[in-house]
């Protein structure tokens, strides 16, 4: 009964997470971003003490549940091992902690932290890793089949799907996503909660904590015949069936020892003073424990050198007689992050690279950063779209306090940035015809047209900025019809200030 109700728990979560980053209509964050907000380390970033309190009192209470029931990427490994258990069962085997490789990541971990290495902590990062892994290869497969539907319901005069565009946001977060599902397949493929017990950071303090768990499971020694199905069946390789003794802190308290043990020998309660402090016992170990002790923490990996050909719906002008050129990145000296974000420097202190807000964005501004220095976190682009003034959706699903919640009113009076004008790829200049398309389209109407030559009022007119009334919302960027760089672009702010 305990595994079928984790099983359940791990199911009803793992969907939940995963459908954050598959809707593309950003209506079910109302609903289910509480699943995202209750992740061990973004709360912790977020400063939400009640989760973090929480969660290690769970801890404290039951074990590592955290990590076989609310953790997306330990549930996604449980049904990686699930399904390599058809192939080959009772393949598992107990093998010794490797405690100096499991806090040497910790502690690099921690100090990535604290230097602001904001690319070194996603790496290392579970909930960040699923993210990407469920945003960059989940999601163009959902969105196609999405676009499957759209097409048959089109056909059928139904309105029930519409298609929405499937697009390559970043060929380099593309491949570490890639690359991170399957290290993290293959170890769960072959060995479980590799991964879990020798990598990851969260799993190694929670572990920590479990060691002094009230609940665990207990061996009755009394009981037990040594048949070895609960340490065939541990995904966490953490039961010593020699010595009777289980290492509590890599147990994930997954319940799968107590459903395969026949004799009633391993249950979940408060263990006893004796079965607490056990005496020392002497065993020879047998040629196949050694075996299994040895097996290797890595396993050889290759990586699919595959790319995504996502390509975007072609759109055209005059009639579909002319089709314009894509827009290119402007050679930005700051980049821009989205309101609600104090500053860049914060931004990237708090950002965990769960590219959850780049998933929501429905209008393609927010995509992950190349940069080295903070590799996978959002940024901001304007080739797709601009920042609209009532979209707050990046505020209101990050988890992490990277970026804040705000209101549409205090969304239009940040300035994120401000426009610069670019006069060698002005319309009106080069092809001697009117345009003011930057003017027309300005929320905040901080640009004007003014003649060229302030002599000549009939010469053609250009643009002047006002940059105290300027947002950097990204509309005159956007829709500039200068190809392939635009004749104005948006320069961001290190630090963001009101209006």
């Amino acid at each position: 009964m305990l595994r079928k109700i984790r099983l359940t728990l791990a199911v009803l979560f793992f969907t939940a997470v995963t459908l954050l980053f598959l809707d593309f209509t950003g209506t079910l964050h109302a609903w289910l971003g509480w699943t995202a907000k209750i992740q061990f380390l973004p709360a912790l970033l977020a400063l939400n003490v009640g989760v973090v309190v929480f969660l290690v009192l769970l801890t404290l209470a039951f074990g590592r549940v955290y990590c076989s029931i609310i953790c997306p990427l330990g549930v996604m490994q449980d049904i990686i091992a699930w399904v390599g258990k058809k192939q080959k069962k009772n393949r598992y085997g107990y093998s010794p902690a490797k405690s100096w490789l499991r806090y040497s990541v910790l502690a690099v971990f921690i100090i990535a932290m604290i230097a602001g290495i904001g690319s070194l902590v996603a790496l290392l990062a579970p909930y960040s890793s699923y993210g990407r892994i469920a945003g960059n290869l989940f999601a163009p497969i959902y969105g196609w089949g999405n676009n499957l539907l759209a097409y048959f319901a089109e056909r059928a005069d139904s309105y029930a799907f519409y298609e929405t565009e499937v697009w390559l946001k970043s060929l380099p977060t593309f491949f570490i996503a890639l690359l991170s599902f399957i290290i993290i397949g293959v170890l769960a493929w072959r060995n479980g909660r590799t991964y879990c017990n020798t990598i990851c950071p969260v799993g190694t303090v929670l572990g920590f904590l479990a060691r002094f768990s009230w609940l665990k499971p207990v061996i009755d020694k009394d009981k037990c015949v040594n048949c070895k199905l609960c340490a065939r069946n541990c995904k966490a390789a953490c039961i010593d069936i020699a010595n009777h003794r289980i290492d509590y802190s890599r147990c994930v308290a997954c319940m799968d020892c107590i459903g395969k043990c026949h004799k009633g020998a391993i249950s979940y309660k408060h263990p006893a003073k004796e079965a607490a402090q056990p005496k020392a016992v002497e065993s020879k170990i047998s040629a196949e424990q050694i075996n299994d002790a040895r097996r290797s923490f890595l396993t050889a990996t290759a990586l699919v050198a595959t790319t995504a050909a996502l390509k975007a719906q072609e759109k055209k002008v005059d009639g579909g007689l002319a089709i314009i050129e894509s827009k290119k990145i402007p050679d930005r000296k700051t980049p821009i992050v989205p309101p609600g974000a104090l500053s860049a420097r914060d931004f990237a202190r708090h950002c965990t690279a769960c590219q959850l807000c780049v998933s929501v964005c429905p209008n393609g501004v927010l995509r992950p950063s190349t940069d080295l220095t903070k590799l996978m976190q959002p940024e901001m682009g304007y080739e797709r779209g601009y920042c609209r003034p009532e979209c707050t959706k990046c505020s209101e699903v990050c988890p992490a306090g990277a970026i804040r919640p705000i209101t549409a009113a205090e969304k239009s009076a940040t300035q994120i940035g401000h426009a610069v004008w670019v006069k060698e790829n002005c319309v009106p200049l080069t092809d001697g015809v009117e345009c003011g398309n930057c003017a027309r389209h300005c929320p905040t109407g901080a640009i004007l047209m003014i003649p060229s030559d302030a002599a000549n009022p009939d010469s053609p007119k250009i643009p002047a900025i006002n940059v105290e009334r300027c947002v950097g919302c990204g509309a005159c960027e956007n829709l500039c019809p200068a190809r392939t760089f635009s004749a104005i672009y948006v320069e961001g702010h290190e630090v963001h200030r009101e209006l």
